[in-house]
């Protein structure tokens, strides 16, 4: 039985996880809004998506940002995106995060909600100001118990001055929010010793005008790019994650499964240990006139048995371990993966229990009543 338990509270906990997981990265898509265009370097229709090992063999610079914004209509907001890793320190405190840039244009794209303070202005992008605005995690890091901004804090050895903080927002399509700092696209560039971008997101003024939207930035990018550039929306952003994941919720529940069959194995050896060892039972039985249903039909009972009560206990354990490790990263019980593994659960007593239970009432009376 508790091979069985193993396998179906490990089947609902990484169905649990995986299902978590995507609906919090779905949730944080759909949370932009249904009317974001994402443009990145780099064909990706063959290598399966961002980061999904496409050659990219030029970078965006600002130049193609401010190309696609000059052509659009202006009632669509372009915003040209800026990622790389940072050291921060204050005082003796240091930390590690990453650095997300973009525009005077990034907080009504993203929906910037801030704690205090406020967002770089088009000045400071022209300029490139040492300025920056933190994330929850980072200032409860670097100034705990303490108001930050005006305070100066060192990235990657340069002097910035906050200028706002964010409030709590937890994990997104990006990584985790709370864990990043944000400042002008300019400045980032002078960080990074580089004139390369990350992306360009464009906000299509109303969700109805995304279809036009993009294709009027593939035409405005491909007499430069070519085919070298992928044009994405939120909605195929969205099915491409749940894609990826979906497979991988699939992938863990067959690996759990694996669990199943040995507690199914499991099982058919202590039944067969069983017929063994109650094989006197068995021909006293017969001997007063069971029959061989009569006898085929207990032990596959007792194999069901064991199986349903072990498909219980683990459906008990996985909802549990479920609920504990929601504190730490997303998870949801769904109802399919609850009835596959109760029934895959009851399969396997049927189907291990068949053939110890055939072998005993397949016993000789006479052959039985002898054995010892």
């Amino acid at each position: 039985m508790l091979g069985v338990i193993i396998g179906v509270a490990a089947v609902i906990l990484l169905v649990a996880i995986g299902t978590g997981v995507q609906e919090d990265i779905a949730g944080s898509i759909e949370g932009l809004g249904s009317n974001l265009i994402f443009v990145f370097p780099g064909n990706f229709e063959e290598g399966g998506g961002p980061g999904g090992g496409a050659s990219i063999r030029r970078q965006f610079t600002l130049d193609e940002a401010d190309l696609v914004r000059r052509r659009l209509d202006v009632r669509h907001i372009v915003v040209p995106i800026a990622q790389g890793p940072a050291a921060l320190r204050v005082g003796n405190r240091t930390m590690r995060t990453m650095i997300a840039a973009g525009n005077e244009y990034s907080d009504s794209v993203f929906a910037a909600n801030y704690a205090d303070g406020r967002g770089y202005r088009r000045s400071e992008v022209a300029a490139a100001s040492r300025v920056v605005v933190i994330g929850a995690t980072v200032r409860e890091t670097l100034f705990p118990n303490q108001d930050p901004l005006g305070r100066s804090v060192s990235i990657n050895g340069q002097r910035f001055t906050v200028i706002g903080h964010v409030v709590a927002q937890g994990g997104s399509l990006t990584g985790d929010q709370d864990n990043q700092i944000y400042m002008p696209v300019t400045t980032a560039q002078r960080i990074f010793g580089s004139t390369d971008i990350s992306s360009i997101v464009v906000k299509a003024e109303s969700a109805d005008e995304v279809p036009q939207v993009q294709r009027q930035v593939e035409r405005i990018l491909r007499p430069g790019f070519g085919d070298e550039f992928t044009v994405f929306t939120q909605d195929q952003t969205l099915g491409l994650f749940q894609a990826i994941l979906g497979t991988l919720t699939f992938m863990l529940a067959g690996i759990a499964g694996i669990s199943l069959l040995v507690g199914g194995i499991g099982i058919m050896n202590i039944m067969l240990v069983s017929v063994s060892e109650r094989t006197r039972e068995i021909g006293i039985r017969k001997a007063v006139g069971a029959r061989t249903y009569d006898i085929m039909s207990q032990f596959v009972i007792e194999a069901v048995s064991l199986s349903v009560v072990g498909g219980i206990v683990g459906i008990a354990l996985g909802a549990s371990g479920a609920a504990v490790l929601s504190r730490w990263v997303p998870t949801e019980v769904t109802l399919w993966a609850v009835a596959l593994a109760f029934t895959f659960s009851a399969a396997v007593g049927i189907f291990f229990g068949v053939y110890p239970a055939y072998k005993a009432s397949r016993l000789d009376p006479i052959d039985a009543l002898r054995y010892e």
